[in-house]
C-alpha cells in the first residue's frame, strides 16, 4: 500500500469487492432503490421484540448474505469491521458476539460505510487479512428514540430533516479474480462550521465532503473527469447542492455526475422523507446494492463514493455543541489493473 499526500492511500495488491449485500425495510421498499435491495422486510420489528433487536438482524443478515455470496464460509472471514448509530455501537457489538467472526467496532457516524471499505482494504492489501467484512446499519425508529424524540411522541419536524434509513449494508473485501478493485480510499479530516442546528445536518455536513473530495483529487491527481459517477452518503436535498456549490468554487465543476445516497434511496414524493436519507445504513444500502449492480452490468467502471457523518450525540446537542463532521472517501473501479 502507498500513501499519497497527507489523507489518501493507493492499494497496490488488488483487494476486491469480492461480495455485497443491501437489506432495507419497509420505507426503503416503496423506495425507487427497491429491486437492488437483496432482501426488502415489510415489518419494522424484523419479527423481533423492539427495534434494536430488528437492526441486528438487519446487521447480521447482510453480513451472512455477502459471505454467501462470496462463496465462501464465515468461518474463512479473518475479521468483521462494523459500526452503528446506537450508544456503545451495542448494534454491531452484539451482532459481533452472534456471529462469533473476530471483531472490531468502528465510529464514523454516518461516515461509517466508507471508513470500514478502507480499513477492511487495507488489511487485505497488506496481507493481514485474507477476507474481511465491513458492515454498517441503521434504523429509522433506533435513531429517532435516541438522537431525537421517540416515534410515540409525534413531534414535527422541518424540511431540512432527513429520514434514517432502516437497513444494512455489508461488503465481503479479498483477492480474487471478480468484482471491483478498491483502488483508492482518501481519509477525512474532522470539519466544523459552526453549525448547532440537528435538523442542518445536510448544511453541517457538506463541507466536511468537499474538502475530503478536494483532498482526493489533489492526493490522487485524479479529476471529476475520471469518474463516472462521484456520490455522496446522505447530504440528501438540502446539503447536496451546497456540495456542489463550493467545488466549484475550487475549480471542480462536478456536473451530472455528482450524486448523493440520501436523493437516490426515497421518491421525493413519500411520505415523511424530509429532504432524503440518512443513517449508516444509507450510503450503505446504495452502494452495496444500487451501485454495485450497476457496476455489474457495465452502467459503471469507475465511482468514488464519500460517506458523510456527523458526529453528534444527545448529550453535545443538549449542552449547546456545533456539529462537527467527517467524510471518508474510497475509490472503486470494475475490471482490470488500476493505471
Amino acid at each position: 500500500m502507498g500513501k499519497l499526500g497527507k489523507q489518501s492511500w493507493k492499494f497496490e495488491n488488488q483487494p476486491r469487492l469480492l461480495a455485497s449485500a443491501a437489506v432495507g425495510g419497509p420505507k426503503e421498499g416503496q423506495g425507487p432503490l427497491r429491486n437492488d435491495f437483496d432482501v426488502i422486510h415489510d415489518d419494522s420489528y424484523v419479527g423481533q421484540k423492539n427495534w434494536e433487536k430488528a437492526e441486528e438482524q438487519l446487521l447480521q443478515e447482510s453480513i451472512q448474505l455477502a459471505v454467501k455470496k462470496g462463496g465462501i464460509q464465515q468461518s474463512q472471514v479473518d475479521l468483521i469491521l462494523a459500526g452503528d448509530l446506537i450508544n456503545q455501537i451495542t448494534i454491531s457489538s452484539f451482532s459481533a458476539r452472534t456471529i462469533g467472526t473476530p471483531y472490531l467496532g468502528i465510529f464514523g457516524a454516518c461516515s461509517t460505510s466508507m471508513e470500514g471499505l478502507a480499513l477492511a482494504a487495507q488489511l487485505v492489501d497488506s496481507g493481514f487479512a485474507d477476507y474481511a467484512v465491513a458492515a454498517t446499519s441503521s434504523h429509522n425508529s433506533t435513531a429517532e428514540r435516541q438522537f431525537r424524540y421517540p416515534t410515540e411522541y409525534g413531534g414535527q419536524k422541518p424540511s431540512s430533516a432527513h429520514c434514517t434509513v432502516t437497513g444494512a449494508g455489508a461488503a465481503l473485501v479479498g483477492k480474487g479474480l471478480q468484482g471491483p478493485l478498491i483502488t483508492y480510499a482518501t481519509i477525512g479530516k474532522v470539519v466544523d462550521m459552526g453549525i448547532k442546528n440537528p435538523w442542518e445536518m445536510g448544511p453541517a455536513m457538506a463541507p466536511a465532503a468537499v474538502d475530503t473530495i478536494v483532498a482526493h483529487f489533489q492526493d490522487t491527481g485524479r479529476t471529476p473527469d475520471d469518474y463516472d459517477l462521484i456520490v455522496t452518503g446522505d447530504l440528501a436535498r438540502v446539503g447536496h447542492p451546497i456540495a456542489q456549490e463550493l467545488l466549484e468554487t475550487q475549480g471542480y465543476r462536478m456536473k451530472d455526475k455528482f450524486s448523493d445516497c440520501g436523493i437516490l434511496i426515497f421518491d421525493p414524493d413519500q411520505s415523511e422523507v424530509f429532504s432524503g436519507g440518512s443513517g449508516c445504513a444509507c450510503c450503505a444500502a446504495v452502494t452495496y446494492g444500487h451501485l454495485m449492480k450497476r457496476m455489474s452490468k457495465g452502467e459503471l467502471n469507475r465511482i468514488l463514493v464519500i460517506a458523510t457523518g456527523a458526529l453528534l450525540s444527545p448529550l453535545s446537542v443538549q449542552q449547546g455543541e456545533t456539529i462537527p463532521c467527517i467524510a471518508h472517501a474510497v475509490a472503486i473501479e470494475a475490471g482490470g489493473v488500476d493505471k
